[in-house]
């Protein structure tokens, strides 16, 4: 690992006038703004269609693209749509995402340059899309099948479908594939534009020497299409209800855990067939990125297992998972693989050699260091094959964790960072960083700007008013960015 720094910053965040950030102007003004600036790293969170609480951890598939984050501009480009097609109301201009006004308005936009390229398909585009189709049809197909079920089901999950749609009835979904084959194709079309939006940031990031760093969730959301389409995969009762569901135990995010709610995976049933719904998730992410951060790592020793019905997750146990089998045959798959491990919680001596048997690099979380007991997570004890962070997207902006913090906290922090009082402690916490001797240095962009924790990204636990950050459309300040730079050629991070 090459000693190197970057931000973290998801699309939906990015200024815009769509209501969400997306990969249209913004996006490549941004990596404008890393490159000055000698980041390398650009850390996202996962880039699934958002489900349940808008979280992109609960994605209707853990292989299709987020169609919110196509920019609409670019299809005037193609002829789809006109200026007046993309006019924004005044909701969408700024502010935090409204996602309760964004899906309808967003589906509007999109179905009207659907129409239009139905009535005048361009013969490259349509070359384009068919191409497209063809080379992810194995699972762009379930994808599309499972979205137009879920329109004609006025969007209810796919357990209280009929059960010739929830048994996936041959019959029935030859007759679905013949009776709605425009909503279907609308679907794939969709992640059609998504994937060439994303094709265009992914090389204007290599071409200006920045690895996209992504994230692979261990856990798919209990409504998706994966669940939907191969349900041998996870652990359902008959009547395709959870037999157990995830969740962790109590920590410090959340005294009674979190229940999240996905399936646990029929580990004899993936095995058999040696991991091909692995192999096939790892194959289709790392087409959109360079590093994969693999979300609780530590699931993959041990995973907390609750009751179905269960109503906290008090009262869960731990089962072990096979994942040193299932790295054994990633590894053997994909020889180049580059992994981030999110090693956070509870954290056994089996965990740390199943990460340590791979070569994967953990995570350290500097506002866990300034905790009374957390002297593992202060940069002078960090081992140099590890990522470390000032917070991840589940912790509060640093400025919010100081401002909430107690007094004792706030002083150990100015002593350790050797700082006369809390006004420094932002710019003191990143230099400390930038030094250290972790090969990698993420911070979200909410620390890079100093904000308070009206920026935060989630809360842990709850579902509601999360993943609705935005960044102010003016956000570059030349003087901090000098030196933000000259920190990383003190340190030896701006590799450029």
């Amino acid at each position: 690992m090459q000693r190197r720094s970057g931000i973290l910053l998801h699309p939906s965040s990015l200024p815009s006038a769509t209501g969400i950030g997306n990969l249209g102007q913004a996006c490549f003004e941004f990596l404008d703004f890393l490159q000055e600036t000698g980041q390398t790293l650009w850390q996202i969170l996962p880039l699934g269609p958002t489900g349940y609480g808008d979280s992109p951890y609960q994605c209707f598939s853990a292989f299709a693209g987020n169609p919110l984050l196509i920019d609409p501009c670019a299809l005037i480009e193609l002829g789809l749509l006109t200026e007046s097609d993309t006019k924004s109301p005044a909701w969408a201009k700024s502010g935090p995402v409204d996602f309760g006004k964004l899906v309808p308005h967003a589906d509007k936009v999109f179905r009207k340059a659907f129409a239009a390229y139905l009535a005048a398909p361009d013969p490259a585009l349509a070359g384009e899309f068919k191409e497209f189709y063809t080379v992810e049809g194995w699972w762009l197909h379930e994808f599309a099948l499972f979205m137009t079920l879920k329109k004609l089901n006025n969007l209810r999950p796919w357990w209280e479908w009929e059960p010739r749609w929830r048994l996936r009835d041959a019959d029935a979904l030859e007759e679905l594939n013949t009776e709605h084959q425009d909503e279907i194709l609308y679907h794939k079309f969709l992640q059609f534009i998504f994937q060439k939006q994303w094709t265009k940031v992914r090389q204007a990031a290599e071409d200006k020497g920045i690895r996209i760093v992504g994230d692979l969730p261990i856990f798919v959301a209990y409504d998706s299409a994966d669940v939907w389409a191969w349900s041998r995969y996870f652990r359902l009762n008959p009547d395709s209800s959870l037999e157990v569901k995830t969740g962790v135990p109590p920590d410090y995010f959340a005294k009674d855990g979190q229940l999240w709610g996905n399936p646990h995976y029929n580990w004899p049933a993936m095995l058999a067939d040696d991991y091909w719904w692995w192999r096939s998730r790892v194959f289709r992410l790392m087409s959109l990125v360079h590093t994969v951060r693999i979300d609780h790592f530590r699931g993959f020793e041990a995973a907390y297992e609750v009751p179905g019905a269960a109503e906290t997750a008090r009262e869960g146990i731990w089962a072990k998972a096979p994942g040193e089998s299932l790295f054994t045959v990633l590894t053997s798959a994909f020889p180049g693989l580059s992994v981030v491990a999110e090693d956070l919680g509870l954290i056994t001596p089996e965990v740390e050699a199943l990460k340590t048997r791979f070569g994967y690099p953990g995570m350290k979380i500097l506002q866990f260091g300034f905790l009374d007991g957390n002297a593992p997570f202060l940069p002078h004890n960090y081992e140099k094959h590890c990522v470390a962070f000032t917070g991840t997207h589940d912790n509060d902006t640093l400025l919010g964790f100081f401002g909430k913090a107690d007094a004792d906290t706030v002083s150990r922090a100015c002593r350790w960072l050797d700082i006369p009082g809390p006004e420094l402690l932002r710019t003191a916490s990143l230099r400390a960083l930038w030094r250290s001797s972790a090969d990698w240095v993420i911070i979200p962009m909410q620390d890079w700007l100093g904000l308070g924790d009206d920026a935060r990204m989630n809360i842990p636990g709850t579902t509601g008013g999360n993943w609705r950050w935005r960044l102010a459309k003016r956000y570059r300040n030349r003087k901090d960015e000098q030196w933000l730079a000259e920190l990383g050629r003190t340190y030896d991070r701006n590799t450029q």
